[in-house]
């Protein structure tokens, strides 16, 4: 016993001597360095990477551990990190601990974001972080979200429905950890976008032009999230209207549906429409679609094309003579209109019969004399049969809507999640940089979306259901979602919401090959860059996702494209000042309504205003919208781009090989500049300035 407890003693002295030793060198070490010893308590480190030691002592409230001696070297010729200050404006003396004794006592302390250029309160002891004000004990604590919740780790987050079906179902996003298997880094997937590499390659837009735009607060969205499952339920209704619209229009009037004609029909509602799909019109004033109705009636007794050769125009102006008799007979139609056109039929066929071999023009002229005469006769027989098409399609409409909604709002429901009321307008809403649409109502668990890659493509599947997208876009949408998105600062809902945004488009293009070319086709690359650089452009009025250049673009889908920077439809788009491009979509009622719009804006705003809009040049016959920009008292210049001489992007940007990108425009664009008087003042359009536009817009293959 003896033995051991000399040995214990020995061991004790031993390292007594060894500590002794390490202290007197610690000291000689210091002297020679010029090392002093700073005292911490650990509370002046920021949950941002910035150290900020308090510049006044503790409030004697603080009571936390004891304080830690800590060796810094002091470097005279280079300025501390922690020394400097809190913000450029700092809020007090003592940014960090300037709170109620009682916040201070509870571990909360204050501290200033830099990305975010505001304050923010953080809790070291139970690592909450909130935008506003902690609660006093006592008092209920909102529940933490992103717009709560700055660094997104407050709290255990919300306790779970009892039907939420995640509950019953299995975790397959983080796979169980194998034997021997080594961690895979952070940035190979999308858990942590602030890690993963930047995609330097965007040749075909430019995310670093901000923007000069101004508008007033607003009301966050209130329409649902998009859900995968939604939206597949979405494309069954769409498709099967768009059936229902050939159906109608094959066995009432014995022709196939106008091409393009049921997208249009799309556009030209939702400039009325107030109903709740964002995609299917509901709730529209009239019924009956001017413009659906124009385009059957355009085709009736049968479709005209030009033709390209004498023996096609022979066989159009047979064909038209012999339909528009057969339709008069066989419809309730008045004796005078019976009588016309059955003459004027009768004359043609007369004339067809004696002609030798009349030229092509004589007979496109001949065609058109037909034409002008029966037609009004034609119209008037059908019109009841085609307004009845009209209003079946918006019924249809109405009850795939309703349908769609309940679905949607069923699945919600399942997650505890309930139908919120519409947000009051601002009483005094302040002037803010232009900002992208917010969405009100929680985002659910998303379902799980498979991403498949390959050297240029990116392949997303959802329950059996494949869509593709070019690898440089998915990247590009990947940056709009990490600049713009709030509620998703891990990427959970990243790959779900992608599948939703692809879906939603695709079934807005249609289903015909290269039905909806013209919906989303973009002015070049070049053009944009010189808008921006002469004109001060930095925002598109229509623009997507998938085909915008500039961050800040208005687009149809505010639910789908918010998240990707969307502003929302550009009619409810209400600015205050910027530089804009527009280039809308080819739907004449949508192009009356555009020029309405920013007319109305430059009325009522004294601000730098100015609107550089891009419309065909159609004037056989010209169009409404056509005459009212020529016409607009806003005007300040107009320029045209000839036929082939100017370019746009290719509709389907997204999908088509990067050869295919610049399609030459088979007709003439008008180029009006709308501006009030302090936008032409800022930015007007010299005959200097019209000359660099005119030569970005020319092809590269005709550039000398």
């Amino acid at each position: 016993m003896q033995d051991q407890w000399r040995q214990g003693r020995f061991h004790a002295n031993l390292l007594a001597s060894f500590l002794a030793k390490l202290r007197r060198l610690t000291e000689n070490m210091m002297m020679e360095n010029n090392i002093v010893k700073v005292s911490t308590n650990g509370d002046g480190i920021s949950k941002e990477g910035a150290a900020i030691p308090p510049e006044k002592p503790t409030p004697q409230g603080d009571k936390g551990p004891g304080p830690l001696s800590v060796d810094i070297p002091i470097h005279h010729d280079i300025k501390r990190q922690d020394s400097l200050p809190l913000s450029p404006q700092p809020m007090s003396p003592d940014p960090v601990h300037d709170l109620p004794v009682e916040l201070l006592q509870m571990g909360w302390r204050r501290f200033w974001s830099k990305r975010e250029q505001r304050p923010y309160f953080f809790n070291k002891n139970t690592n909450e972080s909130l935008w506003d004000m902690p609660h006093f004990p006592g008092m209920s604590s909102p529940q933490n979200n992103f717009l709560t919740d700055p660094l997104g780790i407050g709290g255990e987050g919300p306790t779970p429905h009892h039907m939420d079906a995640r509950l019953s179902r299995p975790s397959t996003d983080i796979p169980q950890p194998q034997t021997g298997e080594k961690r895979r880094a952070s940035m190979e997937g999308l858990g942590s976008p602030s890690k993963r590499p930047a995609f330097a390659y965007s040749p075909f837009w430019n995310f670093d032009i901000p923007t000069n735009v101004v508008i007033f607060e607003r009301v966050p969205c209130c329409l649902p999230p998009p859900m995968p499952e939604v939206e597949k339920f979405r494309t069954q209704f769409v498709n099967k209207l768009r059936q229902q619209y050939q159906e109608l229009c094959h066995t009432r009037e014995g022709i196939d549906a106008p091409s393009e004609s049921f997208n249009r029909w799309l556009l030209e509602r939702k400039v009325c429409d107030r109903g709740k799909d964002p995609m299917l019109p509901s709730q529209c004033t009239p019924e009956v679609s001017q413009s659906m109705y124009r385009e059957i009636m355009n085709d009736i007794p049968v479709k005209l094309v030009k033709p390209k050769y004498t023996g096609d125009a022979r066989k159009q102006l047979f064909k038209y003579a012999e339909s528009a008799k057969r339709m008069i007979e066989t419809r309730s139609a008045s004796s005078d209109s019976r009588k016309i056109v059955k003459w004027n039929v009768e004359d043609t066929i007369t004339w067809l019969r004696k002609q030798g071999s009349p030229s092509y023009e004589d007979y496109l002229e001949r065609l058109a004399h037909l034409k002008r005469q029966c037609q009004p006769h034609l119209t008037e027989t059908a019109k009841s049969s085609v307004e009845g098409i009209c209003s079946k399609m918006y019924n249809i409409s109405c009850e795939s809507v309703r349908k769609i909604h309940e679905f949607h709002w069923q699945l919600l429901k399942e997650h505890g999640i309930k139908e919120p009321a519409k947000f009051p307008d601002p009483i005094n809403p302040r002037k803010v940089l232009c900002y992208p649409i917010q969405m009100c109502v929680p985002c659910p668990r998303l379902q799980t979306v498979e991403l498949m890659q390959d050297k240029e493509t990116h392949t997303l599947k959802c329950n059996g259901e494949i869509l593709k997208i070019n690898s440089s876009h998915f990247c590009k949408l990947e940056q709009l979602y990490k600049l713009n998105c709030r509620d998703d600062p891990r990427f959970d809902h990243f790959l779900g919401r992608v599948w939703c945004l692809l879906r939603r488009y695709h079934t807005l293009f249609g289903l015909g090959p290269n039905e909806g070319f013209g919906l989303q086709g973009a002015l070049s690359v070049s053009v944009f860059e010189c808008l921006h650089r002469v004109f001060g452009v930095t925002f598109e009025c229509f623009a997507s996702p998938l085909n915008c250049y500039f961050k800040q673009y208005c687009s149809a889908f505010e639910d789908t494209d918010g998240y990707f920077g969307s502003r929302g439809p550009v009619l409810n788009f209400k600015p205050v000042s910027g530089s804009f491009e527009a280039n809308p979509p080819f739907s004449e009622e949508l192009m009356e309504a555009m020029v309405d719009h920013f007319e109305n804006l430059l009325q009522e705003s004294k601000e730098p205003l100015s609107f550089c809009v891009f419309v065909p040049e159609w004037r056989d016959p010209p169009t409404e919208a056509l005459i009212r920009l020529e016409s607009s008292r806003y005007k300040r210049k107009s320029v045209v781009l000839p036929p082939y001489e100017h370019e746009y992007r290719h509709g389907f940007q997204h999908m088509c090989p990067k050869d295919d990108m610049n399609v030459k425009s088979s007709h003439g664009t008008l180029v009006v500049f709308l501006q009030n008087d302090a936008g032409f003042q800022r930015w007007n359009p010299t005959p200097e300035k019209i000359k660099e536009l005119l030569l970005a817009a020319k092809p590269k293959d005709t550039v000398v």
